[in-house]
């Protein structure tokens, strides 16, 4: 539909002007907000916008900017996770002797202000060449250990389905490689995104999962439902990540009615996630130890199916660790 006809909800924001129209922030704060916008890409789409009541609610928290993000704590870093320290080739993060990372895009449908990737995600994309892509296939070819490949970014789910499916095609075709991943938020950010044609591309004979990042109950929407399972009538299974977040989801009934919700939609909750410490993300921080409370606290009182893997990302790209 042209963007002439879209309803002020449909558009996505993408500055502090969107954001005070919409009535996410106010005009005294626009200064620390455009200071937040230079450093870190804003961008909340329709689908998201329609969920927010306020800009500190479940759901705006997670994607409208604060001046909070301009304060770096002692204990954050810029490249929390070490993904650079881990990455041989452009697009490639190599931290697991059997996995890899793929990342083909640094750009997403919308732009979560605790995202651990932060200060390399944006519009401008950073799209891996053709060039760049044929090194990094070369890279992984080469490496005898490899046995999954993971496409994460930015969204993969932003890629044309033709582009999709000639990356997915490329890596299946690799002998040693036993099974694909996608990461991605885009059915519950951008539900669009998810065409017929996209999900076509991802039906191949190689075992492919989906794993989907939503953090709160409220975005799994009948819009993003619908979405996912265009995925799973193709065969593609959908497992679900979230992140353990201050005043998002860090309660016994958030994260039960979440685990439940992805479990209604068939999707089989894999991974919480400590949250990494990007640069100016402290005002999402839940200690380990109420995370692990709050775990225990659910064990018999929802189903087993619904409970993931509580881990941290430890620093300097030593991988997931159990919590």
């Amino acid at each position: 539909m042209p963007d002439g006809f879209l309803t002020p909800k449909r558009r996505t924001i993408r500055d502090v002007d969107g954001l005070i129209e919409a009535g996410l922030a106010a005009e005294k704060s626009r200064a620390g907000l455009e200071q937040v916008a230079e450093t870190y890409a804003v961008a909340i789409p329709g689908a998201i916008r329609e969920l927010i009541g306020t800009p500190d609610d479940p759901i705006g928290r997670q994607f409208v900017p604060d001046a909070a993000e301009l304060v770096t704590a002692a204990h954050e870093t810029a490249d929390p996770v070490g993904d650079e320290a881990k990455s041989p080739v452009r697009g490639v993060v190599h931290r697991y002797p059997d996995r890899v990372l793929l990342k083909p895009l640094l750009a997403c449908p919308v732009y979560c202000r605790f995202c651990f990737r932060r200060e390399q995600v944006g519009p401008d994309g950073g799209v891996l060449t053709a060039a760049e892509l044929e090194k990094a296939y070369d890279y992984i070819q080469g490496q005898a250990g490899v046995r999954e490949i993971i496409l994460t970014g930015g969204d993969p789910l932003m890629l044309s389905a033709r582009r999709l499916g000639g990356i997915l095609g490329r890596l299946a075709a690799m002998t040693q490689v036993e099974v694909l991943r996608i990461h991605t938020r885009a059915p519950v950010a951008e539900p669009a995104l998810v065409t017929d044609a996209l999900a076509d591309a991802m039906d191949i004979a190689a075992p492919l999962f989906v794993v989907l990042h939503a953090n709160h109950a409220r975005e799994l929407t009948a819009e993003a439902v619908a979405a996912v399972r265009k995925i799973q009538l193709r065969g593609v299974p959908v497992l679900g990540q979230s992140v353990l977040l201050a005043g998002v989801n860090d309660s016994e009934a958030a994260l039960a009615d979440l685990w439940r919700a992805m479990l209604r939609a068939r999707i089989k909750p894999y991974y919480l996630h400590q949250l990494d410490p990007a640069p100016g993300t402290a005002r999402f921080f839940v200690a380990p130890e109420r995370g692990r409370a709050i775990l225990a606290a659910l064990r018999g009182k929802i189903s087993g199916t619904a409970l993931p893997t509580y881990v941290w990302d430890r620093p300097g790209g030593a991988g997931k660790v159990p919590l």
